[in-house]
Formats: structure tokens, C-alpha cells, sequence
């Protein structure tokens, strides 16, 4: 059985990795002012560029019909069944148009609800794709994915907490963000929503105490790492150098992956967003 991974942008992985596994991706879109952008596409650089200078977007799911061209131009390809993996239906109506398109496709379509986004999202869609590639059969490979999901760990903070009053994408711990003062909020997803986990005073304690958190969630596992940021690359660099030190000889860490995230996830965090994801292989 041929079974094709198919994801979605807000994955962020490196292109040069999807490529190498076969995993098609489908991108979101970003609204700036009257212009539309797909993410990770043309125009991608200038969405990010607009976030960075703090200019606001807005964000929206792919349709129905990109979906369903990727499942007809699967089963053209020769593909027997496809699993497509996606943010969290609670962040996004992606999973939704998703569903809809498999229910009409010409061969069985697997949809799965990741709970998660960004490389949490990223990790389960390689090993989905790994065990496609053993030849595993679809429906076995959508729970792999899903397992890999649920054992995830994701751990973030933002420097200005404005874009995520106004998305509205945070689900728990209002008061967190309802301060007059000067709080960094350590965030998380729990059942596939962005959920406050604690706050601190400082953003280097901020930094400090998702690093903690990180390790914790790693020790005693074989696990990748991921750490997005958007606009603090050489902050990220260190928090990724800080993790892997602190967790030698502590667990075994295979992949690394540091990324900065598309407008998507931009336009809810604003720049300053740093994240760690923790993934134990499974």
C-alpha cells in the first residue's frame, strides 16, 4: 500500500526535510490590510518582515478545494490512501476543511486533529511518513501519528502579550494575561489549545524556566527537538545549545530542528516568541 503524509504550513518544517519524506504540505493564508499571502510562498518574507515591525494580519484555513485537489492529485499519483495531519481544530478550521474534502475523495483520506502546531504538529508528520514508507497500512499510520502528537511537549513565551489578546487563541488563564504588570506568561497546548502554564517577572526567567521545562519533559527519553522563535534568532540558537548541554547523558536527543515560524503563527505571538518542543519518539 502506497499511503501519502499530507500537512499543513503551520508545521514549519524545513522544506528540504518534507521533501526528503515525501510529506506534501498545504499553506494557510495570511491577510495583511487587503492583500492576501499563502504562507511559506511568495511574499512570505514580507508578511514576516510587516510581523516584525508590528504591523497587525490576520490569518485564514485553506479551502475546501485545495484540499481536494491534493487527494485527487494523490490517488492520480498512484496512492492508495493518504493521511493528512493538521493544527489543532481548536486553533484553526483546517482539520474542518480537511474532513470535508476526504469524505468526496476518490481513495481513503485519514484525517487527524494533531492537538498541536508547529513542530509538535512537524514530528508527528515524520513519523507518519516513516511508517508510510515501511509500507504500515494508513489507518495504522494516522494513529502513529496521533500517538507521536499526544506525547509531545510544547513550551512557550511571547514578548508582547497584545497578539494574543486579540487573536484570541489562548483558551485558559485570562487573568495571567489581564495584568498591568510587567509579566512574561509561560504558555503551553493541552488538548489542542494554547493554555497559560505559569508566569514570571522577568524575560530571562522566562527563558530560563521553558528551558527547565524542556528538560524535565525529556530526561529518561529518546526524544527530537525543535525551538521556534520569530525575529530572536540568536536567543533561540542559545536556548537549543542550552537544552541539548543540559541534557547530555540525561536522555538521547536525535533531531534538532531550529526554526523561525511563518506569519501564521507570527500574527498570534508576535515577534519575540520563543518555543520548545519536546517530542519523545514512540
Amino acid at each position: 500500500m502506497r499511503t501519502l503524509v499530507v500537512t499543513d504550513s503551520t508545521a514549519y518544517l524545513p522544506e528540504s526535510y518534507a521533501a526528503s519524506l515525501g510529506i506534501e504540505i498545504i499553506p494557510l493564508q495570511v491577510l495583511i490590510g487587503d492583500r492576501s499571502f499563502q504562507e511559506g510562498g511568495e511574499g512570505s518574507e514580507a508578511v514576516l518582515a510587516a510581523l516584525r515591525s508590528g504591523v497587525m494580519a490576520s490569518t485564514s484555513k485553506p479551502t475546501i478545494e485545495t484540499f481536494s485537489s491534493m487527494y485527487k492529485s494523490a490517488a492520480d499519483s498512484g496512492f492508495d490512501a493518504v493521511v493528512s495531519v493538521h493544527l489543532s481544530k481548536s486553533m484553526s478550521g483546517t482539520y474542518d476543511s480537511a474532513l470535508i474534502a476526504a469524505a468526496a475523495a476518490p481513495i481513503p483520506v485519514h484525517v487527524v486533529d494533531s492537538q498541536s502546531v508547529g513542530m509538535g504538529l512537524g514530528f508527528a508528520a515524520i513519523s507518519a511518513a516513516h511508517a508510510a514508507e515501511e509500507g504500515v497500512p494508513a489507518l495504522q499510520v494516522a494513529q502513529i501519528a496521533l500517538s507521536r502528537a499526544q506525547a509531545t511537549h510544547s513550551y512557550f513565551t511571547v514578548a508582547d502579550l497584545s497578539a494574543l489578546r486579540r487573536s484570541g487563541r489562548i483558551s485558559r488563564g485570562q487573568a495571567l494575561l489581564g495584568s498591568a504588570l510587567a509579566i512574561r506568561p509561560i504558555l503551553t497546548v493541552e488538548e489542542g489549545e494554547i493554555v497559560a502554564f505559569e508566569k514570571v517577572r522577568t524575560s530571562t526567567r522566562a527563558i530560563e524556566r521553558i528551558e527547565e521545562l524542556a528538560v524535565e519533559a525529556a530526561i529518561g527519553k529518546s526524544v527530537d527537538l525543535a525551538i521556534h522563535h520569530l525575529a530572536v534568532p540568536e536567543l533561540a540558537a542559545s536556548v537549543a545549545e542550552w537544552i541539548q548541554g543540559a541534557l547530555v547523558e540525561r536522555a538521547q536527543v536525535s533531531e534538532v530542528i531550529l526554526s523561525e515560524v511563518g506569519a501564521v503563527v507570527g500574527a498570534h505571538t508576535g515577534p519575540g516568541m520563543i518555543a520548545v518542543i519536546i517530542s519523545p519518539r514512540v
